[in-house]
């Protein structure tokens, strides 16, 4: 039996409120055979990480941190932290990726605003269809709802 195999038995002994329980607090099972969540940690969620580590800096355009920064500028400065280099552009950044589906796209993936073919805007997808980025001038770096259809996900590799 593989150790995922057993996280079923596990949850069944632990019991249901045990279970309910350490969703509500945010805890977490160990499955012996599996990795830890530390060394499980890819590049991509590194870099969701260091992003929202940088809540509340300043947008400043053309700023690629490590207290101001411009939409690609987080982008770059996050995955940089993370281990991975991206080039400094919204679109440099997309053309630099592997382009994946909306049904696909994982957390960590870089979302891309476009118009058109052209890309303006990147952030860093958190999961539940929201974004960390910095939006724009006299805002600051966020957690937000992605509020356009016209978005494109590429994922660092």
């Amino acid at each position: 039996m593989t150790a995922l195999n057993r996280v079923p038995s596990l949850m069944a002994r632990a019991g249901t409120a045990s279970a309910l329980t350490l969703a509500a607090v945010g805890g977490s099972i160990a499955v012996p055979g599996l990795a830890t969540d530390a060394s499980a940690a890819t590049i991509a969620t590194k870099a969701l990480k260091v992003a929202a580590s940088k809540k509340g800096s300043p947008y400043r355009w053309g700023a690629t941190g490590p207290n101001r920064f411009d939409c690609s500028g987080l982008t770059l400065y996050s995955f940089k932290k993370a281990g991975k280099k991206l080039p400094r552009t919204a679109a440099q950044q997309y053309n630099k990726t592997r382009h994946v589906s909306a049904r696909n796209r994982k957390v960590g993936d870089l979302v891309f605003f476009h118009s058109g073919s052209s890309v303006y805007h990147v952030g860093i997808y958190a999961g539940h269809n929201k974004i960390w980025h910095a939006p724009k001038t006299g805002d600051v770096v966020k957690l937000q709802k992605i509020w356009s259809r016209s978005v494109w996900y590429g994922r660092v590799s």
